[in-house]
């Protein structure tokens, strides 16, 4: 039994200790960062993912059906908002947080193995669609619930400041993806980078889904 658990048990209000409030604070902002990182990886790579899955004569075209994709995962994050939001409430924060932090891992792994359009045609393309509709879902659901998550172990006076961890993190995920895809360019072949290097970034989400 949990210490909340506990507390509740014996009719009780349970008081997160400084060291509880900053672990979660820690969980919730590393939980963002690795999130805003899945999402941005997309746009980081956003010309190699145009010749994999949108392959065009037109290059004008080919990049507007990239960012169309990107489009689409941020038009999703609303109702990944609405619909975790509710499911936060009814099972726990913390577990429906889990859920969509997993989500967005398997997603963006999945986008790094996906065949190219050369390979199995305009299932491509639909297949990236779809990740990035997971995508949408997971980080408007983990976004407002590491907010509301953190709000509601923080004690009054200190919300407005600890949340403002999550929010921080934004830029974070964004750095990360940076470094990541000028990490793995430096250390490859332009030839090996080229063929099957840039899928390494995605792939990469499953290790910062285990930690």
């Amino acid at each position: 039994m949990t210490d909340a658990a506990a507390a509740a048990a014996n009719g009780a209000v349970y008081e997160p200790t400084a060291k509880d409030i900053r672990m979660v604070i820690a969980a919730s902002s590393a939980g963002t960062v690795f999130e805003w990182y899945d999402f941005f990886i997309y746009g980081t790579l956003a010309a190699i993912i145009g010749k994999a899955f949108f392959p065009s004569d037109n290059a004008t075209l080919e990049i507007l059906l990239v960012w169309a994709g990107f489009a689409v995962g941020f038009g999703f994050r609303p109702l990944g908002a609405v619909l975790f939001g509710f499911l936060g409430d009814r099972l726990g924060r913390k577990y429906t947080f889990l859920v969509t932090v997993t989500l967005m891992g398997i997603a963006t792994a999945g986008v790094g193995m996906i065949p190219s359009a050369a390979s199995i045609g305009i299932v491509a393309p639909i297949i990236v669609i779809l990740l990035r509709v997971l995508q949408g879902l997971a980080l408007g659901g983990e976004y407002g619930g590491a907010a509301v998550y953190v709000a509601e172990h923080s004690p009054p006076g200190k919300r407005g400041f600890y949340t403002s961890f999550i929010q921080a993190s934004v830029v974070g995920g964004f750095v990360l993806s940076l470094i990541v895809v000028l990490g793995c360019k430096a250390i490859m072949p332009d030839a090996v980078w080229e063929s099957w290097g840039w899928r390494v970034p995605f792939l990469l989400s499953l290790i910062l889904l285990a930690i």
